[in-house]
């Protein structure tokens, strides 16, 4: 059982901006190869499966493992599976890639909550990157305890929403609501890629920190990396 489900958002609209939104095109190629040449095999589902929209913004095809991510496994984003076509037995880690769209359905999808909990509380790791920790808000344990109370968690940071001017369209701020549920968010300078590893969750901070995460998961379950 070497599979990873890699979970992309559904939502792809910024709020009422009239721009769009969804996942971070380098938050899922970057992690995907690390995974990839480590032995792993990844699934992709999201909250509504099907098509998953990337931020436009995110399409840079100059990078390397960008190109080669999308004209291999491209197609694969076009047919996500729904949570209810999942079974958590057949993954030993769930990784939630980051992008906008996040964090307005992430944070309210039940069923991928419950899949992440199971397949942590048989053993295995929770990733995500950048805004991809909007997943984590809604995991509860067995004991009803958020999966990040007492976590050393990070995430894009308040102060890098600022910095790209979203702060006031996104519908909360994530390292904000990550303290509210008693996580110890440990953050660097704005955009520079920082990695926390806390027990079997590994969180990266913005799209800088894509590939050690990738690295950082492999390690803690075994591949090479």
């Amino acid at each position: 059982m070497n599979r990873v489900l890699f979970v992309v958002t559904s939502h792809g609209a910024l709020g009422d901006t009239g721009r769009p939104t969804g996942y971070y095109l380098s938050e899922v190629a970057h992690p995907h190869q690390v995974l990839a040449e480590a032995g792993f095999e990844v699934d992709f589902v999201s909250p509504r499966g099907g098509v998953a929209p990337m931020d436009p913004k995110s399409r840079d095809l100059d990078d390397p493992l960008n190109r080669a991510f999308w004209e291999a496994h491209g197609q694969r984003l076009s047919e996500t599976l729904t949570p209810d076509q999942v079974d958590a037995a057949r993954y030993r880690a769930i990784f939630y890639a980051g992008g906008h769209g996040t964090l307005w359905d992430l944070p309210v999808d039940e069923s991928l909550a419950r899949i992440a909990a199971t397949i942590y509380e048989r053993g295995g790791a929770v990733a995500a990157v950048c805004h991809g920790p909007a997943g984590l808000l809604p995991i509860r344990l067995a004991d009803g305890r958020p999966l990040v109370e007492g976590r050393r968690i990070n995430s894009f940071t308040n102060e890098e929403e600022e910095a790209v001017g979203l702060a006031q369209v996104v519908p909360f701020l994530l390292e904000t609501r990550l303290k509210e549920l008693g996580a110890i968010h440990v953050s660097v300078k704005n955009f520079a890629p920082h990695v926390e590893v806390d027990g079997r969750i590994v969180t990266g901070q913005n799209p800088a920190s894509a590939t050690e995460v990738g690295r950082a998961l492999a390690r803690l379950l075994g591949g090479a990396s």
